[in-house]
């Protein structure tokens, strides 16, 4: 049996990301609601069946490994989950162990993560206005979430800044945005807002902002140049010629990027996610736990991916939310 796993369409399955905790500090409006009844921690894998669960992966051919939450660094002890997978990058096993992370507990983590092998990060980052940050993210501070990308940045992490396109709310910042993260020799993504969730009255119709739009704005202003580049996920890249910067763009509504999915997702309790647009799910739990031996999981795993749809269903394009998914990112993992 070939160790490589291919889903229905030929694409091999390279990249898991995975959410270690469905917790978070932030709140932020297009995530989930202010008022989120987290799960009960007993319903979360443990930092041991989390490395069991990844090493098989990676068994089974995953080179990249992200990992993500709710907000990743908010779980207690989860540095020895991070230095355990440093294991699989000197094996050479892993190419690549990496984290999405809101940014306010990088001040306290960045150099056990460089020490662990984390080399690339990405901060979620939607403002550089002190009180529209407080706004977005309910609960957050932008003074500590800038304290975080320094402490990275002198850490030797590199950064790339993720950034939701709120209709609205961000706009006016596009080009603000860009030349903070140009002059602090960071790359940039901008991502379209997602239907995930209910997020307790909030507009989805009306925070979305399509990045045709967006990048027709910067064209304006740069000599914009399509790159080759990819990093594994869904971004297509261009390169900013006045700056010599890389901006990404995630349009999983304008232009979706299903073609080429070489990813699954891992949920806290287990739950494995084949498109982050579906609602199929595989319980991965339950086989880790029923036995001590990997080829039971193995087989859930393989079951799972032959099960891996074509693509997504979001649809802004009627006005109206179609294809929402009833879960919250935060569950999923972002």
């Amino acid at each position: 049996m070939s160790t490589t796993l291919i889903d229905p369409f030929q694409r091999a399955i390279s990249y898991l990301r995975v959410s270690v905790t469905d917790r978070c500090d932030f709140r932020c409006v297009y995530c989930m609601s202010e008022t989120m009844q987290f799960l009960p921690k007993k319903e979360l894998l443990t930092l041991e069946e989390l490395d069991r669960m990844c090493s098989t992966f990676v068994r089974l051919g995953v080179r990249k490994l992200r990992i993500t939450g709710g907000e990743p660094l908010v779980r207690r002890d989860i540095m020895t989950f991070f230095h355990a997978m440093g294991r699989h990058l000197e094996s050479g096993a892993l190419d690549e162990l990496t984290l999405t992370t809101n940014g306010s507990q990088l001040h306290r983590f960045a150099d056990q993560l460089h020490a662990a092998g984390v080399r690339r990060i990405n901060v979620s980052l939607d403002t550089l206005d002190e009180a529209k940050f407080a706004r977005v993210t309910r609960w957050g501070r932008l003074a500590q979430v800038l304290k975080g990308i320094d402490a990275a940045q002198a850490a030797g992490l590199r950064v790339k800044i993720n950034t939701v396109a709120l209709k609205g709310f961000n706009e006016d910042e596009i080009f603000a945005l860009t030349d903070w993260c140009a002059s602090r020799d960071m790359d940039l993504t901008f991502i379209e807002v997602m239907p995930m969730g209910d997020l307790g009255g909030e507009d989805r119709v009306g925070q979305y902002w399509p990045l045709s739009d967006l990048r027709a704005r910067l064209a304006t202003r740069y000599t914009m140049t399509d790159l080759p580049k990819r990093t594994g996920g869904p971004a297509r890249y261009m390169r900013l010629e006045e700056t010599g910067q890389d901006v990404g763009f995630i349009t999983p509504l304008t232009h979706n990027f299903c073609e080429s999915c070489n990813r699954v997702r891992l949920t806290c309790t287990g739950e494995l996610y084949m498109c982050l647009g579906q609602e199929d799910m595989a319980d991965l739990r339950a086989p880790l736990r029923a036995s001590a031996d990997d080829r039971v999981l193995e087989q859930a795993i393989r079951a799972a991916i032959s099960l891996k749809p074509k693509g997504h269903d979001f649809d802004y394009s009627r006005q109206e939310v179609a294809g929402q998914m009833s879960r919250h990112m935060s569950h999923t993992g972002g």
